[in-house]
């Protein structure tokens, strides 16, 4: 019940700067769950799948019915990319399980991808940040692999590399990135999810959570896509900075408890 209790709370606050920013939640929730330390790796990557598939949905509706403008071939594209990311992260992840089954080595890669990640994120997110204009329709589809990989492996669902990427290499501003970053997670997540219940099931997944981790996501994937809408570019930018800092360090504190048990 009280660790129930956690995780809604966690969640509603995770996909409403997720939903805002683009980020997708799973950025916070996966290490909050790590740091919390009270299921095993593999269920917290599920557990963070799951709410940032039930996050996107509600988030994607609201955005639509706000009037966001979406390009039909360039987030196909995007999508078919991200599925296929979504099935090799996956396979990746399931493999890595395989060889290190006491999950902290696992861990330990996740947290030091992931603040690389976030490092080159910082580094490149910037008011002169340089930008491409890459058009052509190949380049949707490859960045939508590389970003439903990574996406799937590091279980944080997306993440703000998603939104980075899209700004640098088609100049979309962030508003524009994070309704395509949002559009990437969905498939990514459908994909691993799909992909865990034809290889071996939900059933060795606590499935008693998801009755506070679902409610828990539409909520602040709903809030997140309302209130995205009111706010500016610029908002968006500091919010998803400070996020980014101190995510940073919440993965530094878990990577350190984790270097500590191998």
């Amino acid at each position: 019940m009280l660790i129930g209790l956690v995780y809604f709370i966690v969640i509603i606050i995770a996909n409403t700067v997720g939903a805002i920013s683009g980020m997708g939640g799973g950025i916070i929730i996966k290490p909050v769950l790590d740091a919390i330390n009270y299921h095993s790796v593999v269920e917290i990557s599920f557990f963070s799948s799951v709410a940032v598939f039930s996050m996107v949905i509600t988030s994607t509706v609201k955005q639509l019915a706000n009037g966001v403008n979406v390009r039909l071939k360039l987030a196909l594209t995007i999508s078919v990319g991200s599925i296929i990311g979504g099935l090799l992260g996956n396979a990746l992840f399931e493999q890595l399980i395989l060889f290190f089954p006491d999950g902290y080595v696992v861990q330990l890669v996740q947290i030091v991808l992931t603040i690389l990640s976030l490092i080159f994120v910082l580094m490149f997110t910037k008011e002169e940040m340089k930008t491409y204009t890459w058009k052509k329709q190949y380049g949707y589809f490859l960045i939508g692999v590389f970003l439903g990989g990574l996406a799937t492996l590091l279980g944080i669902g997306g993440g703000p590399i998603n939104v980075t990427l899209l700004m640098i290499v088609f100049s979309f501003p962030i508003k524009e990135a994070t309704t395509y970053s949002i559009i990437t997670i969905f498939f990514s997540q459908l994909s691993r999810l799909v992909a865990i219940g034809f290889s071996k099931g939900y059933i060795a997944f606590d499935l008693s959570m998801l009755y506070w981790i679902i409610p828990a996501a539409l909520f602040g994937g709903f809030l997140g896509g309302k209130l995205s809408n009111t706010l500016s570019d610029s908002v968006v930018m500091k919010i998803f900075k400070r996020v980014v800092i101190t995510v940073i360090f919440l993965n530094v504190w878990n990577g350190m408890i984790n270097l500590s048990l191998i």
